[in-house]
């Protein structure tokens, strides 16, 4: 009795699967909705219309009557979330930062316009930090340490981070974003949301924050005073199991999403972070990853529409549930065609 020959499967299997756009999609294993996107957008003091950010092409800071506009083609394209940034005037900002929980303060003023706008329709999620309202830039309070240094004081900072949120969700936030990297800020702005009867009011934790070097287009966008770093505060580029630690502490103080902070150079983090979490894992593709694909599409370089999807597909591949992108509406335009 003789044994068949064993024939091995053929090499060309996974070709089989690649042949047609419809079969490619159907075998697709990782898809991007409109309503994954976040997009982030400043609203500014003192403008008359419009101004782009010279470094972030196709991004303005706006007036409240561009920032409805902006909203309204977001929300036709099928994005679903705003997450709002204040830009006050450099004659407003001062060493704690107070315009950030005054209700005629900037970003309060357009979270207030835009949850009378729009309701419920569209999710206003509020940047819950005071970095753009110090004089001197940080994401906190100063003080000097036992050895004379300045330094950012944490748990001064905390209470300050208590009012911002409370006047944020007064104003109409769905959704508050602390994105200072303070030990102990989730739990209390949980506290004092839900003291002041916000406990519907959600917090997207930036959990995994760090002090990159691709955050330099935004120091424009948000007009930002910032002399120096925040190294002390944000993390090292170089450690991973410290974001890990900083997302098992902000969940269990009670975010209901956690964040990394930026996303292509992290994507080995969002991967961790996304299988360790129990709550929504969001990613932010920040202003200079956006900066770099323009800049290289603008010089015909690259396609910008493809690398645009592309680098938005492994954000969501590597975990991501949620994208805070400036691409978002592209995008949405684009998964529509």
């Amino acid at each position: 009795m003789t044994t068949p020959d064993f024939t091995p499967i053929p090499a060309r299997r996974p070709r089989r699967l690649r042949t047609t756009p419809a079969m490619r999609d159907m075998v697709s294993e990782t898809s991007l909705r409109p309503a994954d996107l976040i997009l982030p957008m400043f609203f500014a003091d003192g403008l008359s219309e419009a101004r782009e950010i010279s470094s972030m092409p196709g991004v303005h800071q706006h007036t409240l009557d561009s920032l409805k506009s902006a909203v309204e083609e977001g929300l036709a394209a099928g994005v679903r979330c705003f997450d709002i940034f204040g830009v006050p005037l450099d004659s407003d900002k001062d060493a704690t930062g107070s315009p950030a929980w005054d209700p005629d303060g900037v970003l309060n003023r357009a979270l207030s316009a835009l949850r009378s706008e729009f309701g419920n329709d569209a999710i206003i999620m509020a940047d819950t930090c005071l970095d753009e309202f110090t004089d001197h830039g940080h994401c906190g309070v100063l003080s000097t340490d036992r050895y004379g240094e300045t330094v950012v004081d944490n748990d001064a900072t905390l209470p300050l981070y208590q009012q911002m949120a409370v006047a944020q969700a007064e104003a109409g936030a769905h959704i508050v974003s602390p994105s200072g990297m303070m030990d102990g800020q989730v739990l209390a702005i949980r506290e004092a949301l839900d003291a002041a009867g916000f406990d519907d009011v959600a917090i997207m934790a930036y959990s995994a924050k760090y002090a990159s070097a691709f955050f330099g287009p935004f120091r424009e966008a948000v007009g930002s005073s910032l002399q120096g770093d925040r190294r002390t505060y944000q993390q090292d580029p170089a450690n991973l199991r410290e974001s890990l630690l900083e997302v098992e502490l902000d969940i269990e103080e009670g975010a209901d999403f956690v964040m990394v902070k930026p996303a292509m150079p992290y994507l080995d983090v969002l991967s961790e972070v996304a299988q360790l979490s129990s709550v929504p894992v969001a990613a932010y593709q920040v202003s200079g990853e956006y900066a770099m694909l323009q800049a290289a599409g603008r010089n015909g370089w690259v396609d910008l529409d493809a690398v645009m999807m592309e680098s938005l597909i492994s954000i969501k591949r590597a975990g991501a549930d949620q994208i805070l992108t400036y691409f978002a509406v592209d995008a949405a335009k684009a998964l529509a065609r």
